[in-house]
């Protein structure tokens, strides 16, 4: 946005203070009543012709569109991808551990990566991964759904769930 001396053209549209319509001056007008005014001369629509310029206090402007902006950015969630690290041949109850853990990340609102590592040999089966990621995918199926299924990367297998959305 350019403000008070910045602004070159020649005639503007000048929009007073609380919204009034002040008509087509030129641009050393406008300037020079901003000033009596104690007020800047902002333009707030360089495109239109003649250009739209608006008399305000451009600190204040400043400062309430940055409040609106952080109030926006309080609002807005990040959904972030947490992982959970499985092996192929874990026990029962560190699965359901790690499957809490799982629930507690989709409950917050991001996704879960669920990495099973194999070791040496292990890659050779990877049916046996595809089973536990299916069996984690069960446990948690009432709060999320598989966004990506079950597959061979490297040395790992990779889902991805999201949650559900709740309307």
């Amino acid at each position: 946005m350019r403000i008070n001396e910045e602004i070159r053209a020649r005639e503007v549209r000048l929009v007073g203070e609380d919204g009034e319509q002040l008509g087509i001056v030129s641009g050393r007008d406008a300037y020079q009543l901003a000033v009596e005014k104690n007020l800047d001369l902002v333009e707030i629509a360089p495109t239109a012709k003649p250009p739209v310029c608006k008399l305000m206090d451009y600190g204040k402007f400043k400062y309430e569109q940055s409040k609106r902006d952080k109030e926006v950015r309080k609002k807005h969630k990040v959904i972030e991808i947490k992982e959970v690290k499985l092996r192929p041949n874990i026990e029962d109850h560190d699965l359901e551990t790690k499957a809490k853990n799982a629930q507690r990340f989709l409950a917050d609102g991001d996704k879960v990566k669920v990495t099973i590592m194999f070791r040496g040999r292990e890659i050779t089966h990877p049916e046996l991964g595809r089973v536990l990621c299916i069996r984690l995918a069960q446990i948690v199926k009432d709060i999320s759904h598989v966004e990506r299924e079950p597959k061979v990367e490297g040395r790992n297998m990779i889902m991805i769930l999201t949650p559900n959305k709740h309307d």
